[in-house]
Order: structure tokens, then C-alpha cells, then sequence
């Protein structure tokens, strides 16, 4: 759901701007995602529905421009979903700025991180 700056809006961040407010919501965002659909249960039969089911219900924050959510890890075997196995591109847009968003688990710390992978202005 894109959402475009309205007076609503503006009088509650008032003290951020443009960029900040991206990154908030971007934070946001992968925190919702996460915190809701951890420990839902996945096998090979549903992980496209549960893909896209994630993809939507972020989609219903405001200020979300794009979001790409992967699954990875998944068989037949009936197993709940966990940090490792996510993959997700987000994509904040505030005006004129847009804020590139990564969940993706990382070996070397092993952990589930959240990361600006950009910003871009224009």
C-alpha cells in the first residue's frame, strides 16, 4: 500500500526527515514481518503461499514501495519457519527518497541480520 505524505503523517514525525523516517519504517517493517511469521509452519507445499502471504501483509504498511519475500531451506518435511531460512528485499519510498532494505541470514555471525543495503535520493 503506497502511501503518499499527508498532513496525518507529517504531524507525528515532525522532528525526522525524509531519510529517517524511510529507515523507521523500513525497521518497522522487518520487525513486523518477522516477529509475526517465525514459527509458521512450511514444507514445500506451502512456501510460495506463505511467501506471497508475507509480501501482502507488509504491503498494508504505509510507505512500503516493494517488498520480495524467499524462503529458503524447504521440503516436504513439515518444519516451522525460522530467521535462517528467510531472504527478504524491502523497499521504503518517502518523497524522494527510497531505502533498500535486506532480512537475510548471515553465516559468518550466524544470524538472522536487518540491513539498509542503500538509500537514494531523487
Amino acid at each position: 500500500m503506497r502511501v503518499e505524505n499527508s498532513d496525518i503523517f507529517n504531524q507525528y514525525f515532525k522532528n525526522l526527515n525524509d531519510r529517517e523516517r524511510a529507515i523507521f519504517e523500513g525497521g518497522i517493517s522487518l520487525g513486523a514481518l518477522f516477529h509475526q511469521f517465525v514459527g509458521t509452519p512450511v514444507s514445500i507445499y506451502n512456501k510460495e503461499s506463505l511467501e506471497r502471504a508475507m509480501e501482502e501483509s507488509i504491503k498494508n504498511q504505509p510507505f512500503v514501495d516493494s517488498i520480495k519475500v524467499n524462503i529458503k531451506n524447504v521440503d516436504e518435511k513439515y518444519k516451522s519457519l525460522t530467521g535462517d531460512m528467510l531472504d527478504v528485499k524491502l523497499s521504503i519510498k518517502i518523497n524522494n527518497i527510497k531505502a533498500h532494505f535486506r532480512l537475510k541470514y548471515i553465516d559468518e555471525i550466524d544470524y538472522p541480520l536487518m540491513y539498509i543495503e542503500k538509500i537514494e535520493e531523487g
